[in-house]
């Protein structure tokens, strides 16, 4: 997840509370104070998975050549024009997502897997997926 998505998503914080949704991160790698760093940009919990279970058996990754992409290039230069500047260290190849899961048996109410780098959620699409959460007997309390 790139800052500018998890500053978008940090955006929605309101909502997710009245909804009783938590935001989440999982990241593969913690390099200098990279995981601090992003905690600027990112208003929830953030886990640090370097075995990578969480990405799966089959790693979604862009090699190098992805970088002659139109797309890639476009949502770089957007996000630099926003004034977001990521460290430019680590691994940098595989691809994340983003999940909106409901509770209990509701299961996932939203799956978006960046298809190449910069491809973001869309923000519209996210806050339908948390007004199709059902509250719980758990989240009604709380």
């Amino acid at each position: 997840m790139c800052r500018e998505e998890a500053s978008d998503l940090s955006s929605l914080k309101s909502q997710l509370d009245e909804r009783g949704v938590v935001l989440f991160a999982v990241v593969k790698e913690n390099i200098a104070s990279e995981i601090q760093d992003f905690r600027a940009y990112f208003n929830g919990e953030i886990f640090l998975d370097q075995q990578m279970c969480f990405y799966g058996v089959k790693r979604r990754t862009m090699r190098s050549l992805g970088f002659v992409r139109f797309g890639v290039w476009r949502n770089l230069l957007q996000v630099w024009r926003r004034g977001y500047h990521g460290n430019r260290k680590g691994e940098g190849f595989v691809l994340g997502g983003l999940y909106v899961i409901g509770p209990e048996n509701q299961g996932i109410l939203l799956e978006h897997h960046e298809k190449e780098f910069g491809d973001k959620a869309d923000l519209s699409a996210v806050r339908t997926a948390v007004s199709r959460i059902q509250k719980t007997e758990e989240t009604r309390d709380n």
